[in-house]
């Protein structure tokens, strides 16, 4: 067998692993998955070794989606670590012989909490899984690993089944996409989903307004001074009555005959497309692809503009 159609073997073996999980999700998993839901404190992942990396790993993803959780190295936790966990918490235990001798060794500081503890193990008789409330038992016979010794199949099936606790809590939950976006707000996901348009836009003095009647002379001071391509023009009344862009003065020099005097009313596009301050900035993006146009006024309730919106400070914000 060549070196390709082992790793396809190798990949093989460990799907195989996984697809045996199904017969894990039992009353056992219900079982696991409402002593995590239930859990008032952090579920608190423990493991050696490879599997302990994995209880790192499933931590994160827990943390992440809305199930507090924290890893505990059970080495360290014989040495004073066993302080981070309170009776709240829930334990998630993971060694795939089940006779891990550093989580055994710290078995009974949980019980002196009464701490609920869940393991996955691949042997129902082991210590690990007598001594828990929950045990779930993965069928792996034997590793992907040629020598059957390297850590494989074992590793990927519990990973798999943490995930699959994991995303059964977050559904349980109810976790929205804007739940998610704040455990992750530095992620592009969490820009998206959190910056509004009131986050990025030029107000006050920043803002560019004319009147209906401000001159074309003048309306280019402003829209110079203020460093934007574009301004509002309001009417009598504060609110929006039209903008007023370079593209529009573009046009209107193209037809010849400028009058530096023309007033805004005579030039600007009526009823033009507007962000509002809630609006999330990746909304206010697709209408200025949409309409490829480079800016939009920011109205309040009352259609009073208060800020402007450029491309440039949405794309800066890392969120198109």
């Amino acid at each position: 067998m060549g070196l390709l159609d082992r790793a396809r073997h190798f990949i093989e073996l460990e799907a195989e692993a996984v697809a045996g999980l199904r017969s894990v999700v039992d009353e056992q998993f219900a079982r696991a998955v409402e002593t995590l839901r239930s859990c008032r404190g952090r579920v608190v992942a423990t493991g050696m070794g490879k599997a302990g990396l994995v209880a790192r790993k499933i931590a994160a993803t827990m943390a992440s989606t809305g199930t507090p959780a924290l890893f505990l190295h059970p080495a360290e936790a014989s040495h004073g670590d066993l302080g981070m966990i309170t009776s709240d918490d829930v334990a998630l235990a993971l060694s795939n012989s089940g006779q891990t001798e550093e989580i055994l060794r710290i078995i009974p500081s949980f019980k002196h909490l009464r701490v609920p503890l869940i393991s996955i193990t691949s042997n129902g008789k082991s210590d690990l899984s007598r001594l828990s409330d929950v045990a779930l038992v993965m069928n792996i016979e034997r590793e992907a690993c040629p020598l059957n010794l390297a850590p494989t199949s074992s590793t990927t099936a519990m990973m798999a089944l943490g995930d699959a606790l994991a995303l059964v809590l977050l559904e349980a939950r109810g976790l929205t996409p804007q739940d998610y976006a704040l455990f992750h707000p530095g992620g592009s996901l969490g820009r998206r989903l959190l910056i509004k348009v009131s986050d990025l836009m030029h107000a006050g003095e920043e803002n560019p307004v004319v009147s209906e009647h401000t001159p074309l002379s003048e309306a280019i001071l402003v829209m110079t001074s203020r460093k934007l391509a574009s301004t509002s023009v309001v009417g009598e009344d504060g609110r929006l009555v039209g903008f007023f862009s370079d593209g529009d003065l573009r046009r209107y020099l193209v037809k010849g005959g400028v009058d530096m005097n023309a007033p805004m009313t005579a030039l600007m596009t009526r009823n033009p497309k507007v962000a509002r301050p809630s609006m999330m900035a990746v909304k206010a993006f697709e209408i200025l692809a949409e309409f490829k146009i480079l800016e939009l006024p920011v109205v309040d309730d009352d259609h009073r503009p208060i800020g402007m919106i450029h491309l440039h400070d949405i794309t800066r914000a890392g969120i198109a």
